[in-house]
């Protein structure tokens, strides 16, 4: 296989990644806060536990769209076509999400404020959603034309399977969401976090479960991925980390379960990647029209240069991300400066 274009489904797998792992505790602990924290003042705690880093988060899915744009135009182009619809429900969200923040404190009118909340919550349930139903559709496959562009409605993409992955997503930003939070958060909130996580780290092992097994009835193009050894290895670690994540929940270090919940999140989104590759957008029903790594990539030309790019700019990147979560760790402290 041609190695810039593998290079560049990797770069782009790790920055999808980095979005679950960070900004799904974020849309995990918007989804939480109207039922861990039940007084003004709690539902502070919440939103301050990630008011320091809930937008630099979101700066990985803006890089993996760039990303695509610029390495597989043809990607782009079709799946931003074809989820147009999709895709601006998730701006909208993000949107809403950032404005509820912002706005929930400009006044203190008891309504005011629950207003915002309801929609801080909404507006993290929806791109969770969003991000499952997306995931569950590449995997089931998109119907294209002999042009490779989108041929289905937006409609079509609400599949039973797709629905699914979309219900497993919630309940892994959620179990996400509650990890960062027990670390975040002190006295009764952290202990009705820590019952949250429980229930939802449940519904996430189970949808996994169920979700693997509906994959080889509703995405049959998968199977022939298992018959090698590469999707085994993610697959076996994600168990691994869920099993860890389950031992260390509630007990002695708090970070502990956080670091197997990311781990789980990215050994789930290799165990994807491996699958698929060197497909990016499987065809459903007609797998000469698929769109791979091969007949939807830039030029050899542009990969390269993006490469020599992305390898000055992404140490900048991570070296800031690790100091502003260096700087701003440990219990939240609610105070006129927050949220």
């Amino acid at each position: 296989m041609p190695w810039l274009e593998t290079v560049w489904f990797l770069l782009i797998g790790l920055l999808l990644a980095g979005y679950a792992i960070l900004d799904g505790f974020d849309l995990g602990a918007g989804m939480l806060h109207l039922f861990v924290a039940k007084n003004d003042r709690e539902r502070r705690e919440v939103m301050n536990a990630i008011g320091p880093v809930w937008d630099g988060n979101e700066v990985w899915l803006l890089t993996a769209g760039g990303a695509l744009f610029a390495a597989f135009p043809r990607v782009y182009a079709t799946v931003f076509s074809g989820l147009y619809l999709a895709l601006m429900l998730l701006l909208v969200a993000l949107i809403l999400r950032a404005v509820s923040m912002e706005f929930r404190s400009k006044l203190e009118a008891p309504r005011w404020r629950a207003a915002w909340d309801v929609v801080f919550a909404v507006s993290s349930f929806v791109p969770s959603l969003l991000f499952g139903v997306a995931i569950g559709n590449v995997v089931r496959g998109i119907p294209l034309d002999g042009e490779q562009e989108f041929a289905g409605t937006f409609f079509g993409l609400l599949n039973p399977f797709s629905l699914a992955v979309g219900l497993f997503a919630i309940a892994m930003f959620l179990t996400q969401g509650a990890a960062w939070l027990q670390v975040r958060t002190e006295g009764t909130v952290r202990q009705r976090v820590l019952a949250a996580g429980r229930a939802s780290r449940i519904a996430w092992i189970a949808l996994w479960i169920a979700v693997t097994a509906l994959a080889r009835v509703a995405a049959p193009g998968t199977s022939a991925a298992w018959t090698r050894w590469e999707p085994w290895i993610p697959a076996m670690l994600t168990a691994v980390f869920l099993f860890g994540l389950a031992r260390s929940w509630g007990r002695g270090r708090k970070g502990r379960a956080f670091l197997f919940s990311s781990a789980a999140i990215g050994a789930i989104l290799a165990t994807l990647g491996l699958v698929l590759y060197p497909t990016i957008v499987p065809a459903l029903g007609t797998p000469e029209r698929s769109l791979t790594i091969e007949n939807a990539a830039s030029s050899t030309k542009t990969l390269g240069v993006m490469l020599a790019i992305a390898l000055a700019g992404m140490p900048v990147v991570v070296g800031y991300t690790a100091y502003i979560y260096s700087r701003f760790k440990g219990p939240v402290v609610v105070d006129e400066h927050g949220y």
